[in-house]
This record gives C-alpha cells, structure tokens and sequence, in this order.
C-alpha cells in the first residue's frame, strides 16, 4: 500500500509508520511496538464501531450521491472554494489533510485539482472514499480520529475539515487538534452548526426531527437507517406536491418544511434533478441520526481560533451555519 510522507504513528507523533507483514496480516508498525491493523486495503486507527459507525453506514449506502462528478453540478466544488476563500486552481502539488472525509466529495474535488490527499474519517466511510478515489495519484486514506490524527504536527499546507467538527464530542479540542497539523504559513478551513435564533432555540425540543432525533439515536445504526429510508419514502412526495404550486402553496409548504423531519433540497438545489430525492435520503439519515451536533455562534469559533494563535481569520455566517479559516503565521512553530 501506498504510504503518505506525512504518516506518524497517532501514539508517537515523531515515530515513522512501516508496513509489517504477520501471521495476522498486514498492517502498520511503529519503532515504539504500536501495530496497526490494514483492513480491506486501509491502515485503521481507530475502531469501526464508535459513534460515527451510522455515517460510516450512511456514506456507504450513498457513497456516490453528493460527488459533483455523479451529480453533474458544481455543488460540492463551489461549497470548497467559498469556504478556501478562493479558487481551487491554486492547489496544485499542495498538501492537504482531510478530516472526515465521507465518501470523497471533497477528496474528488482536490485531487483533480492537483493536490495531494491525506484523508481520514473515523468510520468505515473511508471504505466507499477508496472505492471513489482510489485511483488517484497523491492519494491516502486512512480511519482515524481527529484527537489522535496519524500525521506529523506542522506538516500540511491545508487542513481541511468540512461537516465534521460539530459531530465530534468536543469541538473545541478537535479543532485544536486538526491547528496542530497547519504548517507555517498554512491554512485551516473548517464549518460548524451556528446557534439558531432564541425563538429556534425555544421551539427546537419540540420539532419532529428533535423528537425523532432521540429515538432514532436508541436504536442500532442499521435499524436507524431503514427507519430514515422509509420516514423519507413516506414524506417526500408531499414535499414535492407542494413544490412551485404557486404563492398560496408556497406559504404552506414553508411551514410543512418546518414540520416535517424530512431534508428537502427542491428550493436550495433545483439542478440535481431527478438526483434530489437520493439527496433527501441521505440529508435526513444524517441529520436524525448524529450522535453529536453541537452548536457555536460565529463569536465562539473566532474566540477558539484566536486562542490558538492563529491569524488572518475570517469567519463567517453561511452554508451550513458558520464557515471559518484561519492562518498559522509563518514563524509560529507553536502547537497551541
């Protein structure tokens, strides 16, 4: 297998990894004695059955849905560079870490663009990323977690982490950690859930996705699945009827929007096509089903990235709640 020069053993952040053959199988050791298992061609480093085992079984069952490649837009591509504040032109023979990196909707967009990949989720998501990028040269992937991140400290040009830091348990020491991976000079990107207005906020306990949220979160991963599919196949053909039917309708369907637990992309994303019911599918999986969803003001994820000495940081109110980036300084040799 292929290794990434940025590997390290997660329990000894200097210690290079090395292939090792046994009467196990293949897998990856350090100098210190650490062994880690290769599983299906993929190095793991954390256990496939930790609160992030629903994605995993999410991005497999959807694993190409949401790659623009798939889709034919320009979604996912343009969701990256707002967040990177730029064009994705300039990666070219730049290194990045991604973290929780799904099926690869990103992981396509970079690599095609020139750079090259470290990605890693904790669950076994990264089996549907190798499916889809694989091929790829510049390419790594591997199952961790973003508290104990197999790379070198200081060692990437970008750190990337996209729909992941408000699903971990603590924001907070997740992004502290992926800070640690940013280079000098280099750039960390990430998004998070923003704290909804005071009149959300009182009402949310009482929305039916809050409530479905719960009991869903007490049944296994593949019973939770089956019930998002058919919660979905039930709903969504009354979010359709009530699609441009005109003013009146409108006005009803923005409350039925509200009501139901169903994520309805209609109005957000017109030109997937016959592709939006696979993404209400798997937009309602992953939001009823989160073992985490932690919530930050704009103020909080700026407070957190100045604590960690990082500069030229620009946080913002967009996409998915609030999108941030921030910059080590070039002489900072600091971890934070």
């Amino acid at each position: 297998m292929r290794l990434a020069p940025e590997l390290r053993c997660p329990r000894h952040a200097k210690r290079p990894l090395a292939v090792e053959t046994a009467v196990a199988g293949e897998g990856l050791a350090c100098p210190s004695g650490c062994r880690f298992p290769v599983v299906r061609g993929i190095a793991r480093f954390s256990a496939s059955d930790s609160y992030a085992e629903g994605f995993g079984l999410q991005w497999k069952a959807y694993r190409r849905t949401q790659l623009d490649s798939y889709t034919g837009t320009r979604i996912s591509r343009d969701r990256l560079e707002r967040c990177l504040g730029g064009s994705i032109d300039g990666l070219r023979g730049r290194s990045v870490l991604e973290a929780g990196c799904g099926a690869g909707r990103f992981t396509e967009i970079l690599l095609a663009a020139g750079a090259r990949v470290f990605a890693f989720d904790l669950s076994q998501a990264v089996e549907a990323n190798l499916e889809n990028c694989g091929a790829a040269d510049g390419y790594f992937v591997c199952q961790a977690d973003a508290l104990q991140i197999p790379a070198a400290p200081l060692s990437f040009d970008i750190v990337v982490a996209l729909g992941v830091v408000q699903h971990t348990p603590s924001p907070e020491a997740t992004i502290r950690s992926l800070a640690t991976r940013v280079r000098p000079g280099g750039l960390l990107v990430i998004d998070h859930y923003r704290v909804p207005s005071p009149v959300t906020r009182m009402l949310l306990p009482f929305l039916p996705r809050t409530v479905l949220r719960a009991i869903l979160l007490r049944l296994s991963p593949i019973v939770a699945l089956r019930a998002t599919q058919r919660i979905t196949r039930s709903l969504l053909p009354v979010h359709r009827l009530l699609w441009r039917r005109g003013p009146v309708v409108d006005r009803l369907r923005f409350v039925w929007r509200r009501l139901s637990p169903v994520f309805d992309y209609y109005d957000s994303y017109p030109e997937l096509g016959a592709r939006l019911e696979e993404w209400a599918y798997l937009d309602t999986h992953d939001g009823l089903t989160d073992y985490y969803k932690h919530l930050r003001t704009a103020a909080q994820i700026r407070a957190r990235l100045e604590e960690l000495d990082l500069h030229e940081i620009h946080v913002a109110e967009a996409g998915n709640g609030i999108e941030a980036r921030a910059r080590r300084p070039l002489a900072s040799t600091s971890l934070g």
